[in-house]
């Protein structure tokens, strides 16, 4: 079923109807991303991250710890819907981290 939210809107015309179809969603468990850029659009590939399941021996083999990035989903957005995204993220992040504390970003804990 379609639920239906009320947002207020900065027109003169009062308030705005949102409908949003939720049917078809679907979910999926990201922990990567790849982000590719032309001169009109964003495209961000999202995947999974994982321990290469079938590592090869030999002259083909990839260095040790190597990791195999499942892509799962790509979004491709203009610049103004990807900004957009970039500022409600930071936003989302902001309070988070006021609630629990920084997240760090650099140096993470290896896959096992």
């Amino acid at each position: 079923m379609a639920d239906e939210i009320t947002t207020e809107s900065s027109t003169q015309a009062g308030s705005m109807h949102v409908m949003i179809d939720e049917r078809e969603l679907k979910t999926h468990y990201s922990n990567a991303y790849r982000i590719h850029a032309t001169a009109d659009e964003v495209i961000i590939d999202l995947g999974f991250n994982m321990p290469d399941p079938n590592p090869r021996s030999g002259a083909q083999a990839a260095q040790p710890g190597g990791l195999l990035l499942k892509i799962t989903d790509r979004v491709i957005l203009n610049y103004i819907n990807a900004k957009r995204l970039s500022l409600s993220l930071g936003q989302l992040i902001k309070r988070y981290e006021q609630q629990f504390g920084e997240l760090p970003v650099g140096n993470r804990t290896p896959v096992r």
